[in-house]
């Protein structure tokens, strides 16, 4: 099967920067929102990454001004799922919701055409229960991109124990297609970067929770020492930490090992609101958002 138009559910964060990356690829692309205003703060973002590539030099990944207009000219945004009907593959990146996302896979199933590939963007939910919302389970995958999805070069393929052969391998295909470096994996909870990030990060938070140093030494421990981009506090608040407590909550409850179990500290954090860098504060304080300050927690 050869893919030609794609179909991305969601225009926030994950779901603008797979649009864009599939229009850059050369795909046609059309976007789902339920409002048009979700749309245009989508399409708003994309426009300012676009412009960011155009200012970089062709060696470096840059493009023309001619590549941006053509580029844009391959975006379409919507709000009726009616116009995601001839899609080749739809990829869902909404809410990390399993009921909601259901909903939204249930909803379109009769809708797209039966030869077409749904796919999850999900880090942390099953794929297998996500594909018992729609009638073409042999059709399900999971595309799980990384953020920011224009920068980022690496896709986990999750396959579950219904996707075809075909299927897996055009989806595969596909990423390479969009500049990126698949790797494959299966529907087991975290896939491969979680089940092994996950553990750490909370070790983190439990080491500065134990004294063993102050979040400014963990980071940059774990920077110098190991050759990180960032150290654990600052991953952390990078990735939200409404993001990540959630994550603990479905791996503890697959695994139910200390391990995935979300420490106290991070547990309130969430309920204070403090989400990280999208909130202004978690781990770190970002009213200067160019020198943040570790909070007194």
């Amino acid at each position: 099967m050869e893919i030609k138009k794609v179909g991305v559910l969601g225009c926030g964060l994950m779901g603008s920067g797979i649009a864009q990356v599939g229009a850059m690829a050369g795909f046609d692309v059309t976007v789902l929102e339920v409002e048009q205003k979700f749309l245009d703060q989508g399409f708003a973002g994309m426009e300012k990454s676009l412009a960011k590539f155009a200012e970089r030099p062709p060696e470096k990944g840059g493009i023309t001004a001619q590549q941006k207009d053509e580029i844009r000219g391959r975006l379409k945004g919507t709000t009726s799922k009616s116009d995601l009907a001839d899609c080749d593959i739809v990829i869902e990146a909404i809410i990390e919701n399993v009921e909601e996302k259901k909903k939204m896979y249930a909803s379109i199933d009769g809708m797209v055409k039966k030869d077409a590939i749904f796919a999850s963007n999900t880090s942390s939910i099953s794929i297998t229960e996500l594909l018992t919302a729609t009638k073409r389970p042999e059709r399900f995958i999971g595309l799980h991109f990384f953020n920011p999805v224009p920068l980022m070069k690496l896709v986990e393929v999750v396959r579950t124990i219904a996707t075809a052969d075909d299927v897996y391998q055009t989806a595969y295909g596909f990423a390479k297609k969009l500049g990126k470096v698949p790797v494959r994996t299966s529907d087991k909870t975290g896939f491969i970067v979680n089940r092994l990030l996950v553990p750490y990060l909370l070790d983190a938070i439990r080491a500065y929770e134990e004294g063993v140093g102050s979040m400014e030494d963990i980071d940059n421990a774990m920077r110098l020492g190991c050759g990180y981009p960032m150290g654990p506090f600052t991953l952390l608040d990078f990735v939200g930490l409404d993001t990540t407590y959630y994550i603990t909550h479905v791996m503890y409850d697959e695994f139910k090992e200390r391990r995935f179990a979300s420490p106290p500290l991070l547990k309130r954090l969430v309920m204070a609101g403090w989400y990280g860098r999208k909130s202004g504060r978690g781990f770190y304080d970002y009213s200067d958002p160019e020198k943040p300050r570790p909070n007194r927690l």
